[in-house]
């Protein structure tokens, strides 16, 4: 029997039998020095954060490169940190599966302590504030999501209140910060680890609306000075799926025990594992105020502010999202369950070359730290059909109309910017724009009753398709008119682009009949 916990971890021996790879360093001895000299906290306590951050860590731990552990904060779930850490001493699982059949089981304990950002716990709250009042800590990140940044009108009342117990996730945050301002004002690095463009600079925007809220000048001063805090921009990689019921069935082969699956009250899938694919990046700009762990050594990439944009820009614009997003509209119509499942189908496998390096090469800029053509490569042969990876396109399909202006109509924007290129010929991701409007319909490509991932969108773009029907590709008349002039929805008018007559044209095959989605594939795809 083996528990995850720090009394079960004694029996190294009975770990190691089994394949798991254990903490090579001394954790209390890590936890002591951590509590007396905090330098990393970090907020979001997700799946991805216990795979990558947490796994470098520990890399740096183990090689005595790094003294000091992580700190772990949630600001939505509190419930994770008691159900999902502290009922395991704050151990964390790995399970890497890798695109070869092999599995890498490695236990995590480079988490110092986990907290919970909570205004109303006193106890809580106050030793965040004596964390960030100590002038060790040299960096705050986040893996919160885009939408952790916004400020809701309802919460304004925390600027009237003022920075001591405000109620909104940036506003406890940003009252952190104030008291680091209040205690001495020591530099810090606040650094955005999630998955949206130009991360530092909306984190900065939410901190300052704080700042200007409370209407302390010198705090704004403080937080608007780069020598006293800085807001870097970074760009991650990595998927991290939810726990995997497969993944777990092997672990239980293990003899591991408290596998028990735990969801939230606010719907959060808690299990003390996590599975993730091998591959990984994180490149940062390299603007850290009051110094920063070696982090480089456990593999992480530090350049300038510019560099960052172009590997995201990379990566989003063409090398992995977007082709994310083709299998997800297309697998979804055609019955698939799993990205790699989708990888054995020939027509789709063209389909995400033609996307990527056909249609998306020609204009990505090489930002020197990854090569653009070395990324695709590693994306089309290892990470879409890796078989380990339970990653579904019903799950990549969620949220398209937020996406699509960023993954295929900026590199629509850079053929109609060059004028040795074309917009016009482009084929294949005028294919995937057309398969995704098709997918809104709720069919899939037999003719059967779909769900359709949710979107913010959803009702507003079915109520512009009423009446367009499956059988009839006349009743689509007239219907894509507005939606095809859309430059905020394309993030281009496609109609100016050349492109709307292709996309209306490709739409309408699609409605032919059952397998019409599958017979557009097979006959603009080469």
């Amino acid at each position: 029997m083996l528990l995850l916990n720090e009394q079960g971890l004694k029996n190294r021996a009975a770990w190691e039998e089994k394949g798991y790879t254990l903490p090579a360093f001394d954790r209390e001895a890590m936890i002591a020095y951590t509590r007396e000299h905090p330098v990393w906290v970090h907020f979001g306590a997700g799946n991805i954060f216990r795979a990558f951050q947490c796994n470098g860590v520990q890399k740096l731990l183990d090689r005595a490169i790094m003294r000091a552990g992580i700190i772990a904060v949630e600001g939505f779930d509190y419930e994770t940190i008691e159900k999902g850490y502290r009922a395991s001493d704050n151990y964390t699982l790995l399970v890497t599966l890798k695109s070869d059949g092999s599995v890498e089981k490695t236990v995590i304990g480079s988490i110092a302590e986990s907290c919970i950002l909570d205004s109303e716990n006193e106890k809580e709250y106050n030793h965040l504030l004596e964390l960030f009042a100590n002038s060790s800590l040299q960096m705050a990140s986040f893996t919160i999501t885009e939408k952790g940044y916004a400020i809701p009108p309802a919460v304004t009342a925390d600027f009237a209140n003022g920075p001591r117990k405000p109620q909104s996730y940036i506003g406890k945050v940003a009252s952190l910060l104030y008291h680091r301002y209040e205690t001495g004002a020591a530099p810090i690095a606040m650094v955005s680890m999630d998955n949206c463009s130009h991360n530092g600079d909306k984190l900065k925007a939410a901190i300052l609306a704080f700042a200007e809220g409370w209407g302390d000048a010198g705090f704004i001063a403080y937080v608007s000075d780069p020598a006293k805090v800085s807001f870097p921009w970074t760009m991650i990689d990595k998927i991290t799926p939810r726990p995997d019921a497969s993944v777990e069935a092997m672990l239980r082969a293990d003899g591991l025990q408290g596998l028990d699956p735990v969801v939230t009250s606010r719907g959060t899938h808690i299990a003390p594992f996590v599975n993730a694919e091998e591959s990984e990046y994180l490149v940062i700009e390299d603007d850290f105020p009051n110094g920063r762990p070696a982090l480089e050594k456990a593999g992480f990439l530090f350049t300038d502010r510019e560099t960052v944009n172009k590997v995201e820009r990379m990566k989003v614009c063409t090398c992995l999202n977007p082709l994310h997003t083709a299998l997800a509209v297309f697998g979804c119509m055609l019955g698939y369950q799993r990205i790699s499942a989708e990888m054995k189908d020939a027509d789709l496998v063209r389909l995400v070359h033609a996307v990527g390096y056909d249609e998306g090469l020609p204009v990505v800029t090489d930002p020197g730290v990854i090569d653009p053509r070395a990324f695709i490569d590693t994306v089309v042969n290892v990470r879409l059909p890796n078989p380990f990876m339970p990653d579904t396109p019903q799950r990549i399909a969620c949220d398209t109309s937020q996406k699509v202006s960023i993954r295929f109509g900026e590199t629509i924007k850079c053929y109609c910017a060059d004028p040795s290129l074309d917009a016009s010929k482009l084929n294949a991701i005028p294919l995937v724009l057309a398969g995704w409007l098709r997918y809104l319909l709720g069919v899939d490509d037999q003719g059967q009753p779909m769900e359709v991932s949710p979107d913010p969108l959803l009702e507003t773009l079915q109520a512009k398709l009423d009446g367009v029907q499956l059988g009839d590709p006349d009743s689509a008349n007239g219907k894509l008119n507005d939606l095809l002039g859309d430059e905020k929805l394309f993030g281009i008018s496609l109609k100016e682009a050349g492109l709307a007559n292709k996309v209306e044209t490709f739409f309408r095959e699609m409605l032919a009949g059952p397998g019409a989605v599958r017979a557009a594939l097979q006959n603009h795809v080469k």
